[in-house]
């Protein structure tokens, strides 16, 4: 009897052994499933006026495809398009449509990746360069005007990627698509159900550089208004950097300050005007921030302004810029500014346009920065390579942003252009051929400092939803602002207007490698096999062939047992 239960519990033992077995292999076929992880970055949701735009979901789990397949069910396939070889005119018809899709994945090429250092800031580009710029450009506006009811994400080209995708395209050219039963590659995205942000916050950062004031004068000293809006927007939140709309104004402004502050920190060369630079946020969204800003100045402060200037967009231009104004050219402070300017950009062989744009109270669209000071009767302007001004949405600082696309030499003619401007106007030396900031001089503009700035602000997304109060980078411009000037203020508000935004912006893609159902089929008769060929052994060797057929033999019946 002893032996007997012995055996039983040596078979037990094998039995478990057989099963923990099981479990691992299952185990290690899973691991082995996994063809590679990615970071990807979730289009933009967001609603304006109650109505949705943008990506409306954000979990992903389907089979992948590479293209859209004619007649075929696409309502539970990813299709993974190349931004390279995009059909823009296609995919916008395909999402106008609603045609049913599982998901989309766009591939961006890696030139305008924050990670490639290659050729960053160099100016000159190739015609398929330019050609990708534009291409991204009109594929954002595409995405971002439109209502999408999946996801879509937006992941960067590399080797790992790009291997699946070659194989998805081999797959493809059978004209089997991925399903459960063909087998193929499934991607994944597993996020948290999008959510409404509340409340989004705009921080405004304001600093002062005070000018000389002649003991026994109690008129106000006239001010100059230096501002730039920093922050961003874009198809893709975690991806819009604008190194040029607007990360080329914000680093004219910091090194403008800079300069000025070492004129400004000795008596003797401190001028007779009072300087405040502003970095503004919630400039795509009619400029916001920069009302708020306005509106906490008391009357006597917005009285002393001379005149403001603000920076947009000035890192991709070639020859000309152009300043826009909402008074007439004919206004006595418009043409002695415009005056100034051109006479300094011809010394340095660039050419100033001006542009007069009448503003429209009524209209709450504002298009330009300067519209703000003006719709507050203060004279303004705005710098900029842009002839036209953008709409509502556009050249916000978006995929095409890229520091890749970025020409430093023109941001350094930029703010030559406009500190050799402020300062002749500062000092009196309109129509003299005097170069306070020359290049080989101690005030001369630093392209190291410019670049190191360029370097954060082309791998730092700045969405203000989508920034805190505390936001690592709004400290750090606090910080170099506060290095330059004084009396430094920051001022948080919630981002006004009809704009309703949603987070989830970044997450991370598994891509695995399914086999077919036929295989799964063939796999389970071949380990089913095994397992009874193993447990037959099992028994023969610790019970006896007797005891492994009795396993399988009727039992005698009812009345058998009675009689």
């Amino acid at each position: 009897m002893a032996t007997r239960k012995g055996r039983e519990g040596e078979m037990l033992e094998s039995v478990y052994s057989v099963i923990a077995l099981v479990f691992v292999l299952v185990a290690c076929v899973e691991l082995c499933d996994a063809a590679t992880v990615v970071d990807v970055y979730r289009l933009i949701q967001y609603d304006l006026a109650g109505v949705p735009f943008g990506s409306r979901l954000a979990n992903l789990n389907h089979h992948a495809a590479s293209g859209f397949a004619p007649a075929a069910d696409l309502s539970r396939t990813v299709v993974i398009v190349p931004v390279r070889d995009i059909n823009i005119t296609f995919i916008g018809d395909y999402i106008t449509q609603k045609q049913p899709l599982g998901g989309l994945l766009f591939l961006l090429p890696r030139m305008i990746s924050s990670e490639n250092g290659d050729d960053m800031g160099r100016g000159d580009r190739t015609f398929e360069e330019k050609l990708m710029r534009n291409m991204l450009v009109e594929l954002e506006q595409l995405l971002i005007h439109a209502s999408i009811p999946y996801p879509v994400y937006f992941a960067f080209e590399d080797d790992n990627i790009d291997d699946v995708l070659t194989d998805i395209k081999r797959n493809d050219a059978t004209s089997q698509p991925a399903t459960a039963t063909t087998g193929g590659y499934k991607l994944v995205v597993s996020a948290p159900e999008p959510k409404k942000i509340v409340s989004p916050t705009i921080t405004n950062i304001q600093g002062w550089l005070p000018g000389l004031k002649v003991d026994g004068d109690a008129n106000q000293l006239p001010t100059i208004a230096i501002v730039a809006s920093y922050d961003t927007f874009g198809a893709a939140p975690a991806l819009s950097v604008g190194s040029d709309s607007n990360g080329s104004g914000v680093v004219a402004l910091l090194e403008i300050a800079r300069l000025f502050s070492l004129l400004y920190s000795n008596p003797k060369t401190r001028g007779r005007y009072n300087l405040l630079f502003g970095l503004t946020s919630g400039g795509p969204y009619n400029y916001n921030g920069t009302h708020k800003w306005l509106r906490s100045f008391d009357q006597r402060l917005r009285e002393s302004i001379d005149y403001a200037i603000c920076l947009n967009s000035i890192g991709s231009w070639d020859n000309e810029l152009w300043i826009h104004v909402s008074k007439p050219p004919e206004n006595a402070y418009i043409k002695q500014m415009f005056e100034g300017f051109t006479e300094v950009a011809e010394e340095l062989g660039l050419k100033v346009g001006l542009k007069h744009k009448k503003i429209n109270i009524s209209n709450p669209r504002v298009a330009w920065e300067h519209e703000q000071f003006s719709r507050l009767r203060v004279t303004a302007a705005t710098l900029s390579e842009l002839s036209v001004a953008p709409e509502l949405l556009e050249r916000t600082g978006g995929l095409s942003e890229s520091r890749h696309f970025l020409n430093e030499a023109a941001i350094i003619r930029s703010i030559k252009l406009v500190a050799e401007s402020l300062a002749r106007h500062i000092y009196g030396h309109e129509g003299k051929n005097i170069q306070i900031f020359a290049d080989d001089s101690s005030l001369a503009v630093n392209p190291s400092y410019i670049q190191s700035w360029l370097h954060l602000l082309s791998r730092t997304p700045r969405v203000a939803p989508f920034c805190s109060k505390n936001d690592p980078f709004i400290l750090a411009l606090k910080k170099e602002l506060a290095d330059h000037t004084v009396e430094v203020n920051v001022q948080h508000e919630v981002l006004d207007g009809m704009f309703t935004f949603y987070d989830s912006t970044k997450a991370r893609l598994n891509i695995y490698q399914v086999a077919s159902v036929t295989f799964d089929l063939l796999l389970l008769l071949v380990l089913g096999s095994y397992l009874i060929v193993l447990f037959s052994f099992l028994v023969i060797t610790t019970r006896g062939l007797d005891d492994l057929i009795s396993l399988f033999r009727r039992p005698p019946s009812r009345k058998l047992k009675t009689a």
